[in-house]
């Protein structure tokens, strides 16, 4: 059976420089996929650029109700505020195809993200979906936390309250959260992998 290539050894091969390339699976405890991805300002992102560094991967649709309960009420960004100022990356990624539900661009998107007080480090574009599919992103928002080697150690739902109710977010536990922390202190990640929930990605047919 082939083994996923790892980060590094992809760098060393060159692939990296394929733009929107996935190059592995993932899963809990798997290498992340590499990938280049253009970002809202037009820069190209790859997720190599963060090498050593804890990762959060946001799928985000500002249209979704789901993502709205955790936009409007404050939850989102206060996370990204969070994450960052421990020195996490946050990329926010959208993988809806143009033409569909939530694939804001230019002047729109800057709009939508400003509105929604959205504070990621960088928004990417997944037009094609080939980083949502590599990923098995499936809903917005689904969530991935990558540590500083590049392993994938959480992957799934925001919480644990699948819910468009605003006022279920005080009671609820934060996975993104609790996996950071366990896996930043060195202790074992309690909960891995859940079942995302929210409204489907808007892949291209």
């Amino acid at each position: 059976m082939r083994r996923p290539l790892s980060i590094s050894t992809l760098l060393l091969a060159g692939l990296a420089l394929l733009p929107t390339a996935v190059l592995a699976k993932t899963a809990p405890e798997s290498q992340a996929a590499a990938f280049h991805l253009p970002s809202a300002t037009g820069d190209s992102v790859a997720l190599q650029n963060y090498a050593g560094k804890w990762v959060v991967l946001e799928w985000v649709n500002y249209d979704c109700p789901f993502v709205k309960k955790h936009y409007r009420s404050g939850n989102m960004p206060a996370l990204q505020k969070e994450m960052r100022e421990k020195g996490v990356v946050w990329l926010s990624i959208n993988s809806s195809a143009d033409g569909k539900q939530g694939a804001f661009r230019g002047e729109e998107l800057a709009a939508r993200m400003k509105d929604e007080k959205a504070g990621p480090d960088q928004y990417l574009i997944d037009a094609d979906g080939t980083v949502g599919r590599a990923y098995g992103a499936k809903t917005t928002p689904t969530m991935v936390v990558i540590d500083p080697k590049g392993r994938i150690v959480y992957q799934g739902a925001i919480d644990d309250h699948p819910s468009t109710d605003a006022e279920d977010i005080p009671k609820s536990k934060n996975y993104v959260r609790q996996a950071f922390e366990s896996a930043m202190a060195g202790k074992p990640v309690e909960v891995q992998q859940t079942r995302s929930y929210g409204c489907s990605v808007k892949y291209s047919d």
